[in-house]
Order: C-alpha cells, then sequence, then structure tokens
C-alpha cells in the first residue's frame, strides 16, 4: 500500500531530518475529516500548522501519525473464513501463481503529508512495499474519493500536469488517473520539489470510507518498483540529499501500546545502534531481503518450506547464486499481517495448535508457546507468542496473525515490524532490524 501528508513553510534547501510521531488512538473523525465540507466531499484547502516540538530546536521534526487497529467481529468472522478458503485452495495449486493479497485491516498506520504551494493536506499510508505517491483527484468521482479530500490543482501555483495516464493494481484494490509535478512536503524539513505523483480519476470501493481513513499512499520502495515511469519518493530525497542522513527508520506500537511510535526521516534512533543487525536489500524494486528459514524455539526443524534443498546446495554456489535461489522477504509497512506460503503457514499453525486453515488457537495456549524466529538474511529475528499472535479481547478470540499467498516472496508486515525497529539505508541499500525495546 502507500499515502502522503505535507506541510509548506520557507522554501530554502537544507540538509534535513525529519521524525513523524505515530499514536496507538483511533484520530476522531471530526479530527480525521476536519477539512469535510457539506455532502460529503473533502477538497476544501487549509494551511498546515504542524506542531512544533522541542526536536525542531535540533533539526528535526515531528508529525503525529495514527494507528486504525481493530476489525468488527463480522468482519473478523469473514476474514477467518477468506483466510481458510485461501488455505484450501492454495494448498491444492501449483504455488507458481502467486495469489492475491486479501484485504485484511485487523490495522494500519497513516500520517499526514501537504501537496501543493499552498499546500494541501492529506492523510496517507507510509508504505515501504510500493514507490508511488497518490492522492485522489478533484475530478474524481468514485466514492471513496468523494468522501475523502481531494487535490484541487487550480488551487497550486506549483502544480504541473504532464499529460500522462496512470493505474496502479494493488493487492487489494486499483487506482487511475493522471502524473503530476508538484511540491510534496512531509514537514518544514523535507520538502520534495517538482515531485511526481499521481491524482486518482478511479478508485475502486477498496479506500471507501469509513473502511479506509486515509486519503492516499507515500510508497517508500525504489524507482524501479514504480508505475508510470517516475522517481519514487526515496531516491528523490537521495538525489537532492535532502535527508542529513540518506536513511530513514520506523517504530510501529501495537493497539495494546499506548505509547508513540515514528517514522524518522534523516536520521534514526541511536539507542539502537548497538543492537542493529544489516541486511542487504535484494533487487531494485522494494525493501526485500533474503530469507533462509523459520525456527520454532530450539527445535531444529526449519518451517520455511523449499528451504533444506537450497541450504543443503549451498557450499556449490556462489553468494549471489544462493541469493538467487533463497526465498525473498519483503519488510512492508503497508500489510497489516505476514503473508508466506501455505505449506510454511500450514506446518507452523499445526506446531502450535492453531487451526491451520482459519488460523485460530484457544487463546489459553498462548502462556504456554515458545517464540518462531525468522532467519533473514543469515540472522535471526525473533517473534514472541503474543506478537504472532492476535487477541480480540473483546470477543476472546485468538488467532495467527499470518495468512497464505505464494511460494516464493513473503512479506513481513505491521506484527514482524511492531516486535522490530527498522531503519532503511536508501543509499547504501541495506535493511537494519532490531528487537524493540517498549
Amino acid at each position: 500500500m502507500k499515502l502522503v501528508t505535507v506541510m509548506l513553510l520557507a522554501l530554502m534547501r537544507s540538509v534535513a531530518c525529519a521524525t513523524i510521531n505515530l499514536s496507538t488512538d483511533d484520530l476522531p473523525a471530526d479530527d480525521v475529516l476536519d477539512d469535510m465540507v457539506e455532502g460529503g466531499h473533502i477538497g476544501k484547502v487549509s494551511n498546515m500548522h504542524l506542531p512544533i516540538t522541542p526536536d525542531d530546536l535540533e533539526g528535526s521534526f515531528k508529525v503525529p501519525l495514527y494507528l486504525k487497529n481493530g476489525l468488527d467481529p463480522e468482519s473478523r468472522r469473514k476474514n477467518r473464513l477468506e483466510r481458510s478458503r485461501k488455505m484450501k485452495n492454495l494448498a491444492e495449486s501449483t504455488l507458481s501463481n502467486a495469489a492475491p493479497l486479501t484485504n485484511v485491516r485487523d490495522y494500519y498506520y497513516y500520517g499526514y503529508i501537504g501537496v501543493g504551494n499552498p499546500p494541501q493536506k492529506f492523510s496517507v499510508i507510509f508504505d515501504t512495499g510500493s514507490s508511488n505517491i497518490w492522492v485522489p483527484g478533484q475530478a474524481c468521482r468514485s466514492s471513496a474519493c468523494v468522501t475523502h479530500r481531494r487535490f484541487d490543482e487550480n488551487r497550486s501555483s506549483t502544480f504541473l500536469a504532464k499529460q500522462q495516464k496512470i493505474q496502479i493494481q494493488y493487492g487489494t484494490g486499483f487506482i487511475a488517473g493522471d502524473i503530476g509535478l508538484d511540491t510534496v512536503q512531509i514537514s518544514s524539513a523535507v520538502v520534495l520539489r517538482n515531485q511526481s505523483f499521481a491524482l486518482t480519476s478511479l478508485e475502486d470501493k477498496t479506500f471507501d470510507m469509513p473502511r479506509s481513513q486515509f486519503d492516499g499512499l507515500f510508497g517508500l520502495g525504489f524507482t524501479g518498483g514504480a508505475e508510470g515511469g517516475v522517481e519514487a519518493p526515496v531516491d528523490t530525497m537521495l538525489r537532492e540529499k535532502i535527508l542529513k542522513e540518506p536513511l530513514f527508520g520506523v517504530k510501529l506500537y501495537s493497539s495494546n501500546n499506548k505509547g508513540n511510535g515514528e517514522i524518522t526521516f534523516g536520521t534514526y534512533d541511536k539507542s539502537y545502534r548497538d543492537k542493529m543487525a544489516w541486511l542487504d536489500v535484494y533487487g531494485d524494486y522494494f525493501w526485500a531481503t533474503t530469507m533462509e528459514g523459520i525456527f520454532y524455539g530450539d527445535e531444529p526443524f526449519n518451517y520455511l518450506y523449499g528451504a533444506d534443498k537450497i541450504n543443503n546446495l549451498a557450499g556449490a554456489m556462489t553468494p549471489e547464486q544462493r541469493a538467487r535461489a533463497s526465498r525473498k522477504a519483503l519488510l512492508d509497512t503497508g500489510s497489516s499481517l505476514i503473508y508466506g506460503d501455505p505449506f510454511s503457514l500450514a506446518a507452523m499453525s499445526t506446531r502450535i495448535g492453531a487451526d491451520p486453515q482459519s488460523g485460530e488457537i484457544p487463546c489459553s495456549a498462548i502462556a504456554s508457546l515458545k517464540p518462531f524466529h525468522f532467519v533473514m538474511g543469515g540472522k535471526p529475528f525473533t517473534m514472541t507468542p503474543s506478537e504472532y499472535i492476535y487477541h480480540d479481547e473483546a470477543s476472546d478470540v485468538c488467532e495467527v496473525q499470518w495468512m497464505p499467498v505464494s511460494e516464493y516472496l513473503w512479506v513481513m508486515g505491521i506484527p514482524f515490524l511492531q516486535s522490530h525497529y527498522s531503519v532503511y539505508n536508501i543509499k547504501d541499500r541495506k535493511i537494519g532490524l532490531a528487537r524493540t525495546t517498549h
């Protein structure tokens, strides 16, 4: 997934770092839609007044992000049925064809950007699993558009139309529209001028309110993964030397944790420096790395389907050949779950006593379970039972936080990233991971 928000101050070029705060509280409707006008249209242009924090005096800037969490019981029931259906279908089919991701929104994080001059405010998902920026266009009449803020190019003095169409298909929906150039601002310190972005003219119902309280997407992947031949915003940041350090850090908190999290551009939380394990990025598209194994507790069995065959041949392969043959894992801030192949996930579910089709597990069993260790880039990263199992306290239902997709690509979504602080080095193409201390 992908989204954004911005604020325009002085148009000075500066080396910058910016911090975006995350909150686990749902944003009240009147705050989320504070620009709503009569008739359900959200297109009013407003000046953005972002809170000043002590870090501003030291060259960083904090912008609140909000966590949308939880599904109603009926939606959860449907998701469990969908998980069961997909597990059956995938287990009975060849794994060369990847199944599309299912729209499971246990939670998502969104923040704010500004687009244009003066800036028009939008809530977006900052998404490491995609590379485009898009916001609803003023001309869009889809129900998903008219219930969100829409960008009015006529109100921006710096907007330039590229006369180019774009269509993006996601695992959970699609958008179509036109490409434009304008100023996109995350904070006063992180300003992207003449940045390509899409103004949607069509959005499917995936992005309808109230399920999608965000307006658009801010892709944090590389230009290789961008649709429409545009430059990804992270590569703009690198080329224009906008950031103090060419990286950003992501800290996500679960809905049970009442503290704040953050996305930090141009620096990262240095208290994690000595604990950070650095992984090579594989490919030129998104933040993916190699995946070599999944282990339960101190048991020797490798639950990653096909990994033993590759590991047994490791001595006969060059590092490049082994990396190419290995399973891949995508670190994705826009995915609500962990996605992987059905054989591995069925075995993992069975081992802990969860229903391999519905994903449900007795809540009373959690206390006796052991951690899972995911080996990526040759290094183990641990998730405890309370991190890989979701407990819906309202209905007292517990279920695993994974869903089947294809054999070759794993998606390490929000549940994994809540348990690990992650840093993304744009220049060196490295991912840093460390167990969170919250």
